[in-house]
């Protein structure tokens, strides 16, 4: 039997736009009432919400029978890091602050088995096989694993170009608030100059025959990034989402 088919690389593959959301209550519950809503994928995120491996995996198992694809946001780009997410069961990995073309190819080495990268050949007693159940697992594993890579601040968007040859990146993913900080607006991603830079990567992406994303997290934000054409679309997260619907409800009904 062979590594499971990875439905979301075959999607960017083919151009095919793809709504997502983030993830940051880092809850396998939580995850699974995700995994009901009809996004085509979902962020578990290592970076910024209090995820350690077990959660990860917790939220990988609570996804596998929704058709949202999970995508795994890893802290930062350390081989190991990545070996422990793939081998929870994890197909597709975003990594953020991507900065020069040779980060990527340790990526890329990372994310494979030799000889082609490094990943350690233990997945025998890993989710990623089913604990053995799929024996092809480590022959074709390689094919179905997705590569995201971030591109979010200066460093990454001079070096973009050169990022954009590294073979075996499926996609790259700008990051509006990193990159709106580090070009001096403080987060402030609506500004022309950022919007300018966003929508300059999106086309450079797309002319390299690769896969651009990004988050929105307002209508307005998420319509602008949609029409510069980005593919894989992360429209909202859901802690904002909780937040924002449960303040307009207590505003609603509450009396003074």
């Amino acid at each position: 039997m062979p590594a499971h088919r990875n439905s979301f690389k075959q999607a960017l593959s083919q151009g095919k736009r793809q709504i997502g959301c983030w993830m940051s209550f880092a809850d396998g519950q939580i995850a699974e009432i995700m995994g009901t809503c009809g996004f085509d994928w979902l962020v578990i995120d290592g970076e910024h919400a209090p995820n350690d491996i077990r959660s990860i995996r917790d939220q990988l198992i609570a996804l596998a029978a929704s058709p949202s694809h999970p995508v795994v946001r890893v802290p930062v780009g350390e081989t190991w890091m990545i070996k422990q997410v793939l081998d929870a069961g994890a197909q597709t990995v975003l990594v953020p602050i991507v900065e020069s073309a040779d980060q990527a190819r340790e990526l890329v080495r990372a994310c494979h088995y030799p000889p082609i990268g490094v990943r350690g050949v233990g997945a025998t007693a890993a989710r990623a096989t089913m604990f053995g159940t799929v024996t092809e697992y480590i022959q074709t594993a390689d094919q179905e694993v997705c590569l995201l890579v971030q591109v979010e601040n200066r460093a990454g968007m001079a070096a973009l170009d050169e990022i954009l040859q590294v073979e075996g990146i499926d996609g790259v993913f700008i990051g509006p608030a990193d990159l709106s900080t580090d070009m001096g607006h403080q987060g402030n991603s609506a500004h022309p100059e950022v919007r300018a830079a966003i929508a300059d990567a999106i086309t450079r992406i797309k002319a390299a025959g690769l896969a651009p994303g990004i988050l929105g997290t307002t209508d307005e934000a998420t319509q602008a990034y949609a029409d510069m054409g980005a593919q894989f679309l992360a429209v909202g997260i859901d802690v904002m989402v909780l937040a924002k619907n449960a303040r307009d409800l207590a505003a609603k009904w509450k009396t003074d």
